[in-house]
């Protein structure tokens, strides 16, 4: 995941807004948005990026390297919310999925199921 990826996973997680983090941090919602921007040309100082950290809750190594963990296990956030799932498309489906009784979710299993190369192992159906 790109640091500019990372950035605005936390600063979403944290329930903020650019303009809000531009406040916490005292810098222009210009600039986080030019941290948070898929060019990445433009990145924050160590410094400020522990300021980061701090704001919004997360490690300052997963923050600033992508290695180790952005928060401790007890945070209590459901993957759909979690820093791995930044396709929107992808977080909808996810908890739209958690939302459908388990019948249709076998279902649905199945039928992505059938998308999958026939050279990839399935997973069991059973709780996992």
């Amino acid at each position: 995941m790109k640091l500019s990826t990372r950035i605005r996973t936390s600063r979403v997680r944290a329930g903020l807004s650019q303009a809000g983090l531009a406040e916490t941090l005292g810098v222009s919602r210009s600039a986080v948005g030019n941290w948070e921007s898929a060019r990445g040309g433009v990145h924050p100082s160590s410094e400020r990026l522990a300021e980061l950290a701090l704001a919004t809750g997360v490690s300052y190594e997963w923050l600033a390297t992508g290695r180790g963990t952005p928060m401790t296990p007890s945070d209590g956030i459901p993957a759909a919310d979690a820093e791995f799932v930044d396709d929107l498309v992808e977080r909808r489906l996810l908890q739209g999925f958690r939302a459908c009784p388990e019948s249709l979710k076998q279902a649905i299993l199945v039928l992505v199921e059938a998308q999958l190369p026939a050279q990839r192992a399935r997973r069991p159906r059973g709780g996992g």
